[in-house]
């Protein structure tokens, strides 16, 4: 009896407990897809059912989102490649001039010195990093503020771009650099894989590493970072590398999907990035920029450009739409900041090296 008895309290036991789990489990979910924390998704809902009333007839065709997905694969690494910089601090207003300079970089290997596509896109890559070291240096030891170098970046670069292309595009490519943006695997062209992948691997370093905490800690306060151990300029320097080497992957693939080196390329890139990275902030991991909010973002803004592109909307209507939304999603990821979320990451970093403290006393 007493056997049996315990047996059925075990199982009421067991049985409140999953309906607990299963509660909280609810209770977050309802809590992650709630108005305020995942309105991407909603506006996303909003702008479809627009559009696929207004130009049904072109805008819910196959054709269109396939076109639409590969046009804003290489905006999306650019917003993607934004998120570390913006995490620790720096405001990259180069990026998209480092994105461009990419781009003709490995044009100008390609056309005018018959370099193999592998060594032209890796000297590319490397030219984007380097780009990084220098953003970087003048940030972290000349002191200089991060709005002000970018801004002097970008305009040396665009310099530089017209220096090397003479301001004109450059032709001759090549058919086999020009498969890697156009060509297709399951019906999806490779930039957007490439954008899957990088994503993946900036979300798994921000997330799930304690570089990453260590960098988002830089952001949130560079003074009490510093303080907690943090070595600040090393944290600057990994988030603009890494910003300077997606960009120019960036450019790469524009390059590769337009066939060509275009000098002129570099601006369009930039409202677009800031815009979705910022509005990603209000997503998911509401204060903070990440890559799921980011993504998100990134297809909201595609939808509603597109859908007005297809609507007949004049020629400068994206760019208003995406300057509105830029200062909306800024607005808005000011509204949503609080103290906490300010400084969070720093908690993180203190009970880090409080660990590792005890870890190795």
């Amino acid at each position: 009896m007493m056997t049996t008895a315990a047996t059925e309290h075990n199982a009421t036991s067991g049985g409140e407990g999953a309906g607990r789990a299963q509660g909280r489990l609810g209770a977050r979910l309802r809590q992650s897809m709630s108005v305020g924390n995942a309105s991407a998704v909603y506006l996303f809902a909003l702008l479809f059912a627009l559009f696929a009333l207004w130009e049904p007839g072109t805008f819910l065709t196959l054709q269109n989102w396939q076109v639409l997905l590969d046009n804003q694969a290489v905006s999306g690494l650019v917003a993607i490649g934004l998120i570390a910089p913006l995490s620790a601090g720096v405001v990259d207003l180069a990026v998209g001039s480092e994105a461009g300079f990419g781009g003709i970089v490995v044009a100008w290997l390609l056309a005018d010195h018959g370099v193999p596509i592998p060594l032209a896109i890796g000297i590319s890559l490397i030219a984007g990093a380097l780009v990084g070291v220098v953003m970087a240096t003048l940030i972290a030891r000349a002191r200089i503020p991060s709005l002000i170098t970018t801004l002097a970046v970008s305009s040396i670069l665009i310099a530089v771009i017209d220096w090397i292309s003479g301001s004109e595009q450059i032709l001759n490519l090549g058919a086999s650099f020009q498969d890697i943006g156009t060509d297709e695997f399951l019906g999806v062209t490779y930039p957007v894989y490439l954008l899957a992948v990088v994503s993946l691997i900036v979300w798994y370093f921000l997330e799930r590493t304690a570089v990453g905490r260590r960098l988002r800690a830089t952001g949130a306060n560079l003074e009490a970072a510093r303080l907690a151990g943090v070595r600040t300029s090393q944290m600057i320097l990994i988030a603009t590398v890494s910003c300077g080497v997606i960009a120019a992957l960036a450019g790469v693939l524009a390059s590769a999907q337009l066939a060509t080196g275009d000098p002129t390329i570099s601006q369009s890139y930039l409202l677009p990035a800031f815009a979705a990275a910022f509005l990603g902030s209000t997503q998911f991991h509401r204060g903070r920029f990440n890559v799921a909010g980011t993504l998100a973002a990134v297809l909201v803004l595609a939808v509603g450009v597109k859908g007005l592109q297809l609507a007949g909307a004049p020629i400068w209507l994206p760019d208003l739409f995406n300057g509105v939304a830029l200062l909306a999603a800024v607005g808005f990821a000011q509204y949503q900041k609080s103290p906490t979320a300010r400084t969070a990451a720093i908690r993180r970093v203190l009970r880090l090296r409080a660990g590792d403290r005890t870890a190795n006393p």
